[in-house]
C-alpha cells in the first residue's frame, strides 16, 4: 500500500491523468484507509490532501462528498463500479450523434471521449477517421492518437497550432470534461481555443463527461502547473521572462452543442437546469 504522500504526488506528478482514473486511483487509496482505519481521523486527513491535489478536477472532489456522506465500503464499491462502466454507459449514444464516414477531431486524452468514438466504429460499424490534437505542454494528444491507431481507425496527429487548417475539413468535435460548471466546460487548456474554431466554421461541439463531473462548488481555480513543462522544450537560459502555465480553460456553453453523459443527450439549454 502505497502512503498518503506517494499517491498525493503521483496526482499531482500527472502519473495518473483524467478526472475519471484519478477519482478511482484516490478512491482505491481511500478504500485501503477505510479498511484499515475505518472513516475516523486518517480518513479524513487522507480526503482532504486528495482533494487538493488537482483541485480543478471536480470527479474525486464529488465522490469524496459522496463517501463521507455516507461511510461505507460498499459506497466506495459502488463509485468504483459507476466510474468503471459509465464509458460504456456513455458510448451507446454515439450512433445518434457520430455519421457514416464522419471526420472527428478531438483533443487531449479522454476516457470518455475515446470510448465514445470507438464504440461508434467496432459496435456501429462506422467509417470514421479522427485527427488529434498533440495538445502541449505535455501532449497528452500523442496517447490519443496511439489509441485510436491500435484500433485501426485512421488518425492523423497535428499541431495545436494547426487547429484552424484542418477546421473546416472536419464534422464535429468531440472532447471530454474535467468537470462541468455554469461558466461551461473545463477542460484541457486550448480546448476553448478549438470550440471557438469549431463555431467559426459551423461544426458541432459534443462534450462526452458523466454526471460525477457537474461541479457545483463555489470555491474554484484553474490549477497552474509547473513552469518546467514549458520549459523543457527550451533549450536557452530564460533571464527576465516570467512563464505561466495553466492546465484548464473553460468553453463558455453558447460554444457546446450537446452534453452526453450516462443519462442521455443533452442540450446547453437542459443541462443548464442540472447546474
Amino acid at each position: 500500500m502505497k502512503t498518503l504522500d506517494q499517491v498525493t504526488k503521483d496526482i499531482k506528478e500527472f502519473k495518473v491523468q483524467g478526472a475519471n482514473q484519478i477519482a478511482l486511483y484516490g478512491l482505491s487509496f481511500l478504500k485501503d484507509v477505510a479498511v484499515k482505519n475505518g472513516f475516523g481521523d486518517k480518513f479524513k486527513t487522507a480526503s482532504r490532501h486528495l482533494k487538493q491535489a488537482r483541485p480543478t478536477a471536480v470527479v474525486l472532489h464529488n465522490c469524496i462528498d459522496i463517501v463521507k456522506s455516507d461511510r461505507k465500503i460498499t459506497t466506495i464499491d459502488s463509485l468504483i463500479d459507476t466510474l468503471n462502466t459509465v464509458g460504456k454507459r456513455e458510448a451507446v449514444y454515439s450512433d445518434r450523434i457520430i455519421a457514416n464516414n464522419s471526420k472527428i477531431i478531438t483533443y487531449c486524452h479522454s476516457g470518455e471521449a475515446m470510448s465514445f468514438i470507438k464504440h461508434a466504429w467496432k459496435t456501429h460499424g462506422k467509417k470514421l477517421a479522427v485527427i488529434a490534437c498533440k495538445t502541449d505542454p505535455l501532449e497528452q494528444g500523442i496517447t490519443t492518437a496511439r489509441e485510436i491507431a491500435r484500433e485501426r481507425i485512421p488518425v492523423t496527429l497535428i499541431d495545436d497550432n494547426a487547429i484552424g487548417f484542418f477546421i473546416k475539413s472536419i464534422d464535429m468535435v468531440v472532447v471530454g470534461a474535467d468537470a462541468l460548471r455554469k461558466e461551461g466546460v473545463v477542460n484541457k487548456i486550448g480546448t476553448s481555443l478549438l470550440a471557438q474554431a469549431a463555431n467559426s466554421a459551423s461544426k458541432p461541439v459534443y462534450v462526452v463527461a458523466n454526471s460525477l463531473k457537474i461541479d457545483k462548488r463555489k470555491k474554484f481555480k484553474i490549477e497552474e502547473r509547473p513552469a518546467t513543462e514549458i520549459k523543457k522544450s527550451i533549450h536557452a537560459r530564460m533571464y527576465g521572462i516570467k512563464i505561466r502555465n495553466p492546465a484548464f480553460d473553460i468553453t463558455p456553453w453558447e460554444h457546446v452543442t450537446n452534453i452526453v453523459n450516462e443519462n442521455g443527450i443533452f442540450t446547453t439549454k437542459q443541462f443548464a437546469r442540472l447546474l
